[in-house]
């Protein structure tokens, strides 16, 4: 059941506030709406919201094809984990995949676009505290397997992104992050959620995600979509 108390217009034009203060005009804020009811996405698309992250094909593709047909300048992230045998239903959907983070994934991505005709945008997923329950390359690879997506793949790499790890500080995250997007000359550093993004933004990030500090609770996801 949907939380009558949740104000998602008013949530979004105060986390606005918050990165404007923290130095960032420019900073894209995208809506993390995974795991939530379409009605609170609709709330955030009538206020104006136009960058959303989904962490699921599956959700996405319920989701987001026919809101395109009234808001068609959407613009949809993959942030969750991707699996390559759905590189082609994610470069259909996204327009931005942020996960990239295994060779394999990237050969099947340019599969994909090849088959696909379409051109979409990429971040390396890095890392940072090397931690072997997550995704992510390790950020002594992050430099040079960026230059290969790029370069042997032709994928389109933009950026980096990261989450750091629960029980650490994250500024060290951060500036890892930047350091390394620096090397690699790409603009993106994509870091920051609903406890940290004002840190991140002070920290250099072009790109913050947000889910429950707009939306308030997550609903219970009833299976595991990829």
């Amino acid at each position: 059941m949907v939380e009558a108390d949740v104000s998602v217009g008013g949530n979004l034009s105060a986390v606005r506030a918050r990165i404007v203060a923290a130095g960032g005009k420019d900073t894209v804020l995208i809506a993390v709406s995974k795991a939530q009811p379409d009605i609170r996405v609709d709330e955030a698309l009538a206020a104006g919201q136009r960058v959303f992250g989904e962490n699921y094909v599956q959700q996405a593709k319920a989701r987001w094809p026919s809101r395109r047909a009234h808001w068609p300048d959407v613009e949809v992230h993959l942030i969750g984990s991707l699996q390559t045998n759905k590189a082609e239903e994610a470069v259909a959907l996204f327009d931005v995949i942020q996960t990239v983070d295994r060779e394999r994934l990237a050969v099947a991505l340019s599969k994909a676009e090849r088959k696909l005709g379409l051109k979409r945008r990429y971040l390396v997923e890095v890392n940072t505290g090397e931690e072997p329950q997550k995704g992510g390359i390790a950020p002594m690879e992050a430099v040079a397997f960026a230059e290969r997506v790029q370069n042997a793949h032709g994928l389109d790499v933009v950026g980096f992104m990261a989450i750091p790890p629960a029980e650490e500080l994250v500024a060290p995250h951060f500036a890892l992050l930047v350091k390394l997007a620096d090397e690699a000359g790409v603009p993106w550093r994509s870091m920051g959620m609903s406890a940290d993004f004002e840190d991140a933004v002070k920290l250099g990030a072009t790109h913050v995600r947000v889910g429950t500090g707009i939306f308030g609770a997550r609903a219970p996801r009833s299976d595991a979509m990829g």
